[in-house]
C-alpha cells in the first residue's frame, strides 16, 4: 500500500519517539510499583494513570505512521530503574523522563519543520502542548515533595494527589455530557 511520503530523517524521529513513548510508559509502571510497596497510592495510581498515557501517546505515533503506509517498528524496551531511596528520587525520576520527552518532541517537530512535513507538525503540535502541562505538573510535584518533609507530609500529598485524580476524573466526566 503506497503511503503518504515520509522523508527518512522525520520516520527516524517519529519511530524513536514511539519507543520512548512506550518506554516511558514502562518506566512509570516501576515508579507507581515502588509507591505502591510504599503504601502511597495516590501515587501509584498516578504513575499508573501516566502510564497508560504514555501508551495512547504511542498509539497515536503508532496511528499517524500507519495512516500514512508505514509499518511502525518497536524496538526493545529497557529494565526500567526500580528502587529508589526515597520519594523525592521518584518525583526526580518522573521529572526527567517528562523533560527527555519534550527535547524527543521538540527534535521531532524540528525534523519534520526542517523537511516541510506537515502531517506530522500537525499530530507534534498536539504532543508540544501535552509536554508543557506534563512538565508543570512534574515540576509542581517535585517542588511539593521536597516542601513534604514533617512528620505526616507524605501522606497529606499522597491524599492530594488521590483528590487530584478524583476531581479529574470527574471534571474530564462533565466535559463529555
Amino acid at each position: 500500500m503506497p503511503g503518504i511520503a515520509v522523508k527518512p530523517t522525520v520516520l527516524a524521529e517519529l519511530q524513536r519517539q514511539l519507543n520512548h513513548e512506550l518506554q516511558s510508559a514502562h518506566c512509570y509502571l516501576s515508579l507507581a510499583a515502588w509507591c505502591d510497596l510504599q503504601n502511597l497510592k495516590g501515587f501509584a495510581r498516578y504513575f499508573s494513570k501516566q502510564a497508560a498515557e504514555e501508551r495512547v501517546h504511542a498509539q497515536k505515533f503508532v496511528r499517524h505512521l500507519l495512516d500514512r503506509g508505514i509499518l511502525p517498528v518497536f524496538a526493545t524496551i529497557e529494565a526500567p530503574p526500580a528502587n529508589f531511596a526515597t520519594l523525592l528520587d521518584v518525583a526526580k525520576r518522573a521529572q526527567s523522563m517528562e523533560q527527555a520527552n519534550t527535547a524527543g518532541v521538540n527534535a521531532c517537530y524540528a525534523a519534520a519543520g526542517a523537511e516541510h512535513d506537515y502531517p506530522a507538525q500537525v499530530l507534534l503540535q498536539w504532543f508540544i502542548t501535552e509536554q508543557v502541562e506534563e512538565e508543570n505538573w512534574a515540576d509542581d510535584m517535585v517542588a511539593r515533595v521536597q516542601r513534604s518533609n514533617c512528620a505526616g507530609g507524605f501522606g497529606d500529598l499522597d491524599r492530594h494527589i488521590e483528590r487530584y485524580l478524583t476531581e479529574e476524573g470527574i471534571n474530564a466526566a462533565a466535559a463529555v455530557s
